[in-house]
């Protein structure tokens, strides 16, 4: 008998396709104006850039519009001169993306398949378990040391199907980071048959002395893959344009399995001139110090545990469901990420935004936690 129309199409699917659940990005601004009927809204949820893109970045789209009937440059030449000049790499070093995310997926499609497992973090991005889970790999979770990475762990936790490591430094959504001598020492003991792969999206709004990035590694380490975006310090999220930076055999690689023209024409403009923009990316980091700065003195006076983050963005403990005081702050206009998926239950994560935006985000949060009581435990009723 023929399957029905709704059913067929679930069977033609992969087993990890068919068991996924579908990512599930911050909620945009206009949903919450339908949904809600709300106005003056602040997104704080998806670790974006408060001052936007920078002018030069602007003014390289507009440059870049009359030719925008005709493909891209598929090879990106110029903006791959740039970051190699960037990185002291070669430009045979360089993989574009369609933002980082597409290439963790190429490096998934590219040393991975459904006999072998990939290892990740506890409370590590979520893009991670999605790229296992699609392809069919075995899920090694390694659990989290402070909320953060557990190199030593992960070491032992290698197996002989063990295919790729994903590191996140500094991590999303704990803002977690790892300090250079740990790395080297875990790449140190790394066997070479596995791909390692370090996600520096935050990269640039870093400001801790021990920590450095694993690009001077790249030498070294031929199965070391380093990933960046233009999406957080550069303000260019909504192009999506990032790269991956690993030895010239990998990256050739990887480019068999690169979409052809994954970077459009405008993304690869504003990339270029986003990257020569130092000032705007200084402006960016010091906007997000001050606003952490003041969002954790917010969080000590409320009483509040927050994880200390090296991001654009921190996580924080509301001491209740977390999904609660997500949903009565998004009635006050006011967008944070719940991070209960990460099995974080009671915690949010905001992003750091102006000055302005973070008051007015505290204001509403000291509002949603008076409304949003924390549940009172059976047991807790009966000893009254």
């Amino acid at each position: 008998m023929p399957k029905s129309v709704e059913t067929l199409p679930y069977s033609l699917a992969l087993p990890g396709v068919q068991a996924l659940t579908p990512y599930a990005p911050g909620k945009p601004i206009a949903e919450l104006e339908r949904e809600y009927g709300v106005t003056n809204i602040v997104k704080l949820a998806s670790n974006e850039n408060p001052l936007g893109m920078s002018l030069k970045a602007k003014q390289a789209i507009s440059a870049a519009i009359p030719e925008g009937h005709l493909y891209p440059d598929g090879n990106a030449y110029s903006l791959k001169k740039a970051l190699a000049q960037r990185h002291n790499v070669e430009l045979e070093q360089i993989t574009i993306g369609n933002g980082s995310n597409d290439v963790l997926e190429i490096v998934v499609r590219c040393f991975a398949d459904a006999s072998c497992e990939i290892m990740y973090s506890a409370y590590a991005f979520a893009v991670y378990p999605i790229l296992t889970q699609a392809i069919g790999a075995r899920h090694n979770i390694v659990p989290a040391k402070n909320w953060g990475h557990d190199l030593d762990a992960m070491l032992h936790a290698i197996t002989e199907k063990t295919k790729i490591i994903f590191i996140a430094n500094p991590n999303n959504p704990t803002g977690t980071w790892l300090v250079d001598n740990d790395i080297q020492r875990f790449l140190n003991q790394l066997p070479e048959n596995i791909t390692v792969v370090i996600d520096e999206a935050y990269h640039e709004y870093i400001a801790k002395a021990e920590y450095a990035s694993a690009e001077k590694y790249l030498t070294q380490y031929p199965n070391l893959i380093i990933t960046r975006t233009f999406s957080k310090a550069y303000g260019l999220a909504g192009l999506r344009i990032g790269y991956g930076l690993a030895s010239p055999a990998v990256t050739n690689l990887l480019n068999r399995v690169r979409q052809p023209f994954n970077g459009n024409s405008f993304a690869l403009a504003a990339a270029e001139a986003a990257l020569q923009d130092n000032d705007f990316v200084r402006q960016s980091v010091q906007v997000n110090s001050d606003g952490m700065q003041q969002l954790e003195t917010e969080f000590i006076r409320m009483g509040l545990d927050y994880i200390p983050s090296a991001g654009n963005f921190i996580s924080f403990d509301v001491g209740r469901n977390g999904n609660d005081v997500y949903e009565a702050l998004l009635r006050r206009s006011i967008i944070v990420r719940p991070v209960g998926p990460y099995k974080m239950p009671n915690h949010l994560r905001v992003s750091i935004g102006l000055k302005s935006q973070n008051e007015k985000f505290i204001r509403a949060l000291q509002e949603a936690l008076s409304e949003v009581l924390p549940k009172v435990l059976p047991e807790a009723l009966n000893e009254k």
